[in-house]
């Protein structure tokens, strides 16, 4: 800075300035000399700057454009100069045109041996000649630093992100940005590697917010995995993706840059994320090394900042849900269950008094997706809970089960459902139940939900729900190549076009009876359902075993021996491990003659989700009792 430029920005004549830094301003109104006063000491004048040019002052000038509270740039910078015997003055403009220029006088006032310098906007560029007018060297940094700007390579991390989910067969993918200094590179690099995978390019997938479109974008699965420019951002993702009961990499993959910093690598409880760590100081001390090699006259200047990436995990990477492993959809009820242990089960015109109770998740849906889980398969429910507090029950021990709860909505106008399940010594149950959220289940819901259907092998269906919805059910499930399974509980009939939509129909005795009423054998009404549309019938008889009819097979099976204690949940416990089994690549045969053995296991514990069995207990049994059991999956 200049007396002219002074005077210029003071609004005065450059004599004025001359008489007010000189004390010689008697004829001067206060007003001015006030008015001057602050421009030469926001902008560091002197007039006797000159007399110690070509002093040299062993110190560099930092010029900053925006935050580093999470950058260590700046430390990298400061360990070389003070490694090289050099002070650092630093200076921040937070992107402020008028503040920037205060910046470059000061450090101009100060004599500085050389600036690195951030410029804060294209046009901060014109400043430049109130530094070259010092001769002091300059290394400009950033995007708006001209054609000799110095970037950390944000394009390359960007493009490597982008390739490691295209190499795990991504084609959807979408970045989170936050504005700032690698804003324009990194969506660059992002760009580039779409265009040279033969991908397109579109601004709809750049996300500077986690807005409804994002979240739309997720439910839809038309976005499979992100890459993130910011740590803190991608953590937010997590979070959010968490709140919505999707997961991360099941629903959907992450992988983000990170400062080299101490900043948290997670949330409490949440997993790390796949991260490229940024080298932030390495390139502050390779910033200051070349600026050094300018100033002291080196003839060899350090060699351009290179940086090698790799993934710090993988924690949060994996193929797309629709092109991994098959799993089991389930559609059905969810309940808060309430147990009552009862001398002997009510009667019309009866009190019967409980000894005890407890409560636990239940409903046919939700038991074959734990017994399903237990089995070691991934496995979707698709249903509805309430507005109340049960319904953060049933999400908290369905993601303590391994069951994707993508499916699960909450309906605020309705109570979760509710069953009271009356047991005696015995072992024999009665069950009452209030369908509450789960008869609001629509046809609707599952066309919005039919993502989960995706990459589906089997899907359970049971009719606790509304029959329309058993169907449209069905119809998704073959829309998308699976077999559907369908246990016919709580309900007076099944229309012929929904049998026809049912490869495997498993009633028991009193619901074969219901859906095929009069006089007549039990083989010969599962002759009827055979032709009525059913692919299959599987008649469970309780303590006599069970009843296979297909078009190719009849057959008997007798029940394993197990002593009763709750015969509660015996059915879907067959269910979930003849499901289980087929998709282990049993025979149907062979997959009923296991089911039989999980079935017997829950009967001789309580409560139908702590005594569903998990595979290894199963197999075991299995070995044991000479059963052909299935193949690590």
């Amino acid at each position: 800075m200049n007396i002219k430029d002074i005077a210029r920005i003071a609004g005065v004549s450059t004599s004025t300035v001359s008489k007010i830094v000189n004390n010689k301003d008697d004829s001067i109104s206060p007003e001015t000399r006030e008015k001057v006063l602050r421009v030469v000491k926001q902008y560091h004048y002197t007039p006797y700057a000159a007399a110690s040019k070509g002093t040299k002052k062993w110190t560099i000038g930092v010029l900053l454009r925006s935050s580093i509270s999470f950058d260590s740039t700046l430390d990298g910078i400061i360990q070389a100069n003070q490694a090289a015997g050099y002070g650092t003055l630093v200076f921040n403009s937070y992107s402020n045109a008028e503040q920037e220029l205060k910046n470059i006088a000061a450090v101009c006032q100060h004599e500085v041996d050389g600036i690195i310098w951030e410029p804060a906007s294209a046009e901060s560029l014109a400043h430049a000649s109130h530094l070259e007018a010092r001769n002091i060297p300059v290394l400009t940094i950033g995007p708006y630093g001209g054609d000799e700007s110095l970037l950390l390579p944000y394009k390359e991390a960007s493009y490597r992100l982008t390739q490691e989910l295209i190499e795990r067969g991504h084609q959807n993918i979408g970045c989170l940005i936050t504005r700032g200094r690698r804003t324009k590179d990194f969506v660059s690099g992002f760009r580039a590697c779409l265009f040279d995978h033969n991908m397109m390019f579109d601004d709809g997938m750049i996300f500077y917010d986690l807005d409804d479109t994002l979240i739309g974008k997720i439910s839809s699965r038309s976005v499979t995995g992100f890459i993130s420019s910011h740590y803190r951002m991608a953590l937010e993702l997590y979070h959010l993706v968490g709140s919505l009961h999707y997961r991360i990499p099941e629903d959907v993959s992450l992988v983000s840059l990170k400062n080299d910093t101490n900043e948290a690598l997670a949330y409490p409880g949440n997993t790390e994320i796949s991260t490229y760590t940024i080298r932030n100081a390495d390139f502050g001390s390779y910033l200051c090394g070349k600026l050094l090699n300018t100033i002291e006259k080196q003839s060899e200047s350090p060699r351009s900042f290179v940086q090698r990436f790799h993934l710090d995990n993988t924690r949060t990477l994996d193929a797309p849900s629709q092109s991994r492993m098959k799993k089991i959809t389930v559609i059905g009820s969810i309940n808060i269950d309430t147990y009552l242990s009862v001398p002997k089960l009510p009667k019309e015109g009866t009190t019967v008094s409980a000894r005890m109770s407890s409560k636990y998740p239940g409903g046919k849906g939700v038991n074959q997706a734990v017994g399903v889980a237990k089995l070691g398969h991934r496995v979707s429910l698709i249903g509805n809970v309430g507005g109340d507090a049960g319904s953060d029950y049933i999400y908290k021990e369905m993601a303590r089960w391994g069951v994707d709860t993508a499916g699960i909505r909450r309906y605020t106008q309705a109570e979760t459902g509710e069953a009271y399940v009356f047991v005696d010594p015995n072992g024999d149950s009665m069950i009452s139940v209030l369908s509450g959220a789960n008869a609001l289940l629509s046809p609707e819901d599952i066309r919005e939900r039919e993502q989960l259907f995706e990459n589906a092998s089997y899907c359970l269906v049971q009719s606790e729900v509304p029959m329309e919805t058993v169907a449209a059910s069905c119809q998704a499930a073959h829309r998308h190549a699976a077999m559907t399974i369908v246990k016919p509980s709580s309900c007076d009939y099944l229309p012929d076009e929904v049998i026809a939509e049912v490869d495997i129909l498993v009633p028991n005795e009193n619901e074969l009876n219901i859906l095929c009423p009069g006089n007549g054998a039990m083989e010969d009404k599962a002759e009827l359902l055979l032709a009525r549309g059913a692919g299959a019938v599987v008649v469970t008889l309780g303590d006599r075993g069970c009843y296979l009819c297909t078009p190719d097979i009849r057959r008997h099976y007798p029940a394993a021996n197990f002593k009763p204690v709750d015969k509660t949940g015996a059915s879907d416990a067959f269910i979930s491990a003849l499901a289980s089994y087929l998709l282990y690549g049993h025979s149907l045969e062979e997959a009923i003659a296991i089911a039989i053995y999980a079935a017997g296991f829950i009967i001789t514990g309580e409560r139908v989700i702590p005594a569903l069995v998990d595979k290894y207990t199963l197999e075991n049994r299995l070995r044991q009792m000479g059963v052909y059991a299935s193949p690590e999956p």
